[in-house]
This record gives structure tokens, C-alpha cells and sequence, in this order.
């Protein structure tokens, strides 16, 4: 059977989402609880995407197979009890053999938040960017303008992979406070 989840973490803690060698990743303590709660047995997780040292992630979706027959709910709160406390599981869902998380997505954000304020908030530390001065949101929303559309952004890729990977940018928008900032694309 197929499981996709939701999950969520705080990213300061790990070395990214992908599984490296000296197993600080998130998709390494998920696969570890995953696998205890279905019996000890080995888990893959395949994601929709990957995050790099440091960065959050809000509803990243996962999918795994398994034979181990659980309710839904020992997929999140089983799971959970196991996780550290910068990873959760929101939800969990059974999907189709056809379901995979990265090529059955139909879309990803990215925001980005931004404390313009003269003092640093330690206790947003490590959640938002921080700049003392006010920002020129006009010309950040005259420049976030030019991003709409197909653009190749090889410079991004592995060096092996550097062949054209056109990307749309569907949307971004800019929102901003006297205090704060908020990029999403």
C-alpha cells in the first residue's frame, strides 16, 4: 500500500531533507520512525522536493510504500511520538500505486519573510530574515514582476544536470507592513 503525508520541520537543525551519510537529515528521521511504527521493517520516503540545510519546510508532501496495515492516524501520531521535536506529521492519506509525490505535484511555493525593524527579534530567530532599514517595496514588486513566466535557471542545477530546465513562475506577490516583508513565489 501507497501512504502519502504532509509534514512539516524546522530545518535549523538538519543537514537538508535528502538522506546523506552521517544521516542529520530529516528524510532520515522520518524514514527511521516510518520504520518502527511499520514493525522494523526498512522505509523509503520519496518527497516532492528537497529543502538544504536550515530551511522550513510547511506541507511538504511524502509518499512511502508498506505492507505493514496501520490505521491512518499511527501514520501521524505514531510517527510523531518518534520524530524529534523540528519534524511533525500533519496528516496521512492512502493513495494510489500511480501517486508519487514529486511527479504528482502540480505546484511549489517559496516564501520568503523579512523583519525590517531598527532591533533583531531573537524570538523569530532563524524563521525570518532581518534588515533594519525600511524596504522599497515598489521596486521589489517592479522586479518580482519580471520573474512571471518561463525562465531557465541552470545555474541552479547540478553541473551534470545543466541542460535547460525551464520553469514557469505562475504568480508572486509581495506583501509588506511597516514592520515586516513577505516574498512568495
Amino acid at each position: 500500500m501507497r501512504i502519502a503525508l504532509g509534514i512539516e520541520y524546522d530545518g535549523r537543525a538538519f543537514a537538508g531533507w535528502q538522506t546523506q551519510p552521517h544521516g542529520n537529515t530529516v528524510q532520515d528521521r522520518l524514514n527511521q520512525a516510518l520504520g518502527q511504527i511499520a514493525g522494523n521493517r526498512e522505509v523509503a520516503t520519496h518527497a516532492a522536493g528537497r529543502t538544504d540545510a536550515g530551511v522550513h519546510a510547511a506541507m511538504q508532501v511524502v509518499h512511502f510504500d508498506t505492507d505493514a496495515t496501520r490505521p491512518l492516524n499511527a501514520w501521524v501520531r505514531g510517527v510523531n511520538a518518534l520524530l524529534p521535536p523540528e519534524v511533525a506529521v500533519v496528516w496521512a492519506r492512502e493513495v494510489g500505486d500511480e501517486f508519487h509525490a514529486r511527479f504528482s505535484a502540480f505546484s511549489r511555493s517559496y516564501s520568503y519573510f523579512l523583519l525590517t525593524h531598527p532591533v533583531r527579534s531573537c524570538l523569530l530567530a532563524g524563521k525570518v530574515g532581518w534588515y533594519h532599514q525600511a524596504l522599497d517595496v515598489a521596486a521589489m514588486r517592479e522586479a518580482a514582476a519580471r520573474l512571471l513566466g518561463r525562465h531557465d535557471f541552470p545555474v541552479s542545477a547540478r553541473r551534470s544536470a545543466r541542460r535547460s530546465r525551464r520553469s514557469r513562475i505562475c504568480s508572486n506577490w509581495i506583501s509588506s507592513s511597516p514592520t515586516d516583508c513577505c516574498v512568495s513565489i
